[in-house]
């Protein structure tokens, strides 16, 4: 019954009536959170009624966070009804609510976007600039969700946002059917947004991709087409680069034929046929690297994982043997100059014990150098499978036989190095670098980060 007065109370956004319940039952608003459907935070949020919800935020704050049946959490709720003041409101308990997944895994920025609301958007954007990058189940961005529910202003202040923090290479994703918001833009003839992407005074800092096929095989332009077509989008397509599948396929063949060709040739007497080859050949081996480059979007972090343990795993099987076949070898005997065996013979070697590195003895400079690089690129390599690892089960095991790798590393290049200045060097370094290299890594890497936050609002203003 209480829950039943509690719910109409938000309803009508009562504030005396929801504290003259709570006095009667101080644990009211938890035993409503435990029932099925709306809570009354749910309620008020749909009736707009801002005292309600900041009293609601005041006692419970642990609401917020609950979905209704719908798979809407007040802030999704407030975010499709455009609320601004609602918003700021529950945006005043953190910004991690802007990531809540609902219903296919839309955030409020998703449902503020369908609807169009456009300073609710700015609002969540401002809480938290990295929901721009979510996608739903069905790998929608936010992109896709404007122009499918044709909201040019909601997709221009999206765009906006993109082009001022440098992630325009979110343009160029596509959903689970292949499909990117110029596959989208052009099957619905939208072209406001046709216009838009192609606007070349818009400050892009990263190409957009024309030619991009869909699960059915299609660029932009072929969608376009297969809708019955528009003159003007085709046409501004057509100066933007876009081509049909077909013609895509044939101009790569043909260009890596010429390609072949021009190289089995003598060269071309005339200055500007070389310079044209030139230009052929570097536009086939920018599409090469285009090719193979790492995407961020596309390529998953479980995948750049495990890429980057086996390009680990190598550098440390590569260094390692590297300690146990050292350059030149390692001396097979014992020797040791004396008044017998001190002749003066340019050939008489110098001072060794069997197994010390022939190189340490013979050219202390040049193994000392190769020492210090070896060693930095097997404890980075090691760091960067310590690094990679965190969170896999049976850590400790893992610690135990990195611990164990350093152990018998540090352990083999002692006994081959030749006692002196090298031997020296070598013990610093086996102790300092295991500590050194996370440090210096985090303080790069920081460094860089800082250093793109600051230019970021400079690139931003520029192109305002």
């Amino acid at each position: 019954m209480d829950r039943i007065r509690l719910i109409e109370a938000a309803r009508k956004g009562d504030v005396n009536k929801l504290h003259n319940l709570l006095k009667d039952d101080p644990y009211l608003l938890r035993a409503v959170a435990l029932a099925d459907g709306d809570t009354p935070l749910h309620v008020a949020c749909i009736g707009g009624h801002v005292n309600f919800v900041r009293d609601v935020l005041n006692l419970s704050p642990e609401l917020v966070l609950e979905l209704n049946q719908d798979g809407f959490s007040p802030l999704h709720i407030v975010s499709a009804n455009g609320d601004i003041e609602i918003a700021r409101q529950i945006l005043e308990l953190g910004c991690h609510l802007c990531l809540v997944k609902g219903k296919e895994k839309r955030i409020p920025l998703h449902c503020a976007v369908a609807k169009g609301r456009i300073e609710v958007i700015r609002e969540l954007l401002s809480a938290c600039s990295d929901s721009i990058t979510e996608v739903t189940a069905r790998g929608e961005t936010c992109f896709h969700l404007a122009v499918k529910s044709n909201q040019f202003e909601a997709f221009k202040v999206l765009v906006e946002h993109v082009v001022a923090f440098g992630k325009e290479d979110l343009l160029n994703t596509r959903d689970y059917h292949g499909n990117t918001i110029l596959h989208l833009a052009t099957s619905r003839k939208q072209y406001e947004v046709v216009d838009l992407l192609l606007d070349k005074n818009f400050g892009y800092k990263v190409k957009l991709e024309m030619n991009l096929l869909n699960k059915n095989g299609l660029t932009p332009l072929e969608v376009l087409r297969s809708e019955g077509g528009d003159s003007e989008i085709e046409e501004m397509l057509n100066l933007g680069g876009a081509t049909a599948a077909e013609t895509l396929t044939h101009s790569f063949r043909l260009s890596a034929v010429e390609n072949l060709v021009n190289s089995s040739q003598i060269p071309s007497q005339n200055q500007s046929a070389q310079e044209q080859q030139t230009s052929r050949c570097k536009s086939t081996s920018e599409k090469l690297q285009d090719y193979f480059k790492y995407d961020k979007i596309k390529d998953s972090p479980s995948k750049v994982r495990n890429t980057l343990l086996v390009i680990a795993v190598l550098i440390v099987t590569a260094t390692y043997q590297a300690v146990l076949s050292p350059p030149g070898g390692v001396w097979q005997d014992d020797f040791w100059p004396d008044a017998k065996n001190n002749g003066s013979s340019d050939r008489r070697p110098p001072r060794h014990t069997a197994g010390q590195a022939v190189m340490g003895t013979n050219k202390a400079i040049a193994y000392g150098l190769f020492l210090l690089f070896n060693s930095m690129g097997f404890f980075m390599a090691l760091h960067m499978m310590n690094f990679l690892t965190i969170g896999l089960p049976m850590q400790f095991e893992l610690r135990v036989a990195l611990f164990a790798l350093t152990a018998t590393y540090d352990t083999c290049m002692v006994v081959i190095t030749p006692n002196g200045w090298i031997l020296v060097l070598f013990i610093v370094l086996s102790i300092v670098m295991p500590f050194i290299m996370p440090i210096l890594t985090k303080v790069v890497r920081d460094y860089n980060r800082k250093g793109r936050q600051y230019e970021l609002p400079a690139q931003g203003q520029a192109s305002s």
